[in-house]
């Protein structure tokens, strides 16, 4: 590859980036040329689910934090047991030994959540 076929190969890739710059420019200015504008001060308020705002930091209640907590838990689980469902062939014994060990250190939390009620959705 030459000089000039490499300068080229860049030069269609900064065609491609500006373009899609201006054309995100102008989607971004004809919107705002069409859209209303009618500035009311409710409209900057924050939102809380429903809830007037509230004045002080702990209005949320920590039940959902922790909803959250095992959501990403039980996410980062599956993120693991499907690349190893693929690969359990060349893991043989080995690796379903050690998966196991993970989902049963995974189940062993879910049950300690459940008991200690986390997992309750009214109170």
């Amino acid at each position: 590859m030459s000089y000039s076929d490499f300068s080229q190969a860049y030069l269609s890739v900064a065609v491609f980036v500006i373009a899609s710059g201006v054309i995100m420019a102008a989607m971004l200015g004809v919107g705002r040329l069409v859209r209303p504008t009618r500035p009311q001060d409710e409209k900057y308020l924050s939102y809380e689910s429903g809830v007037d705002p509230a004045d002080f930091w702990g209005a949320a209640n920590v039940r959902y934090y922790l909803y959250g907590l095992l959501f990403v838990i039980f996410d980062v689980e599956a993120a693991f047991i499907f690349p190893w469902a693929i690969q359990l062939e060349e893991f043989g014994v080995f690796g379903l030994v050690e998966m196991l060990v993970f989902i049963a250190i995974l189940v062993l939390g879910l049950v300690y959540a459940w008991r200690k009620g986390v997992l309750k959705w009214a109170s």
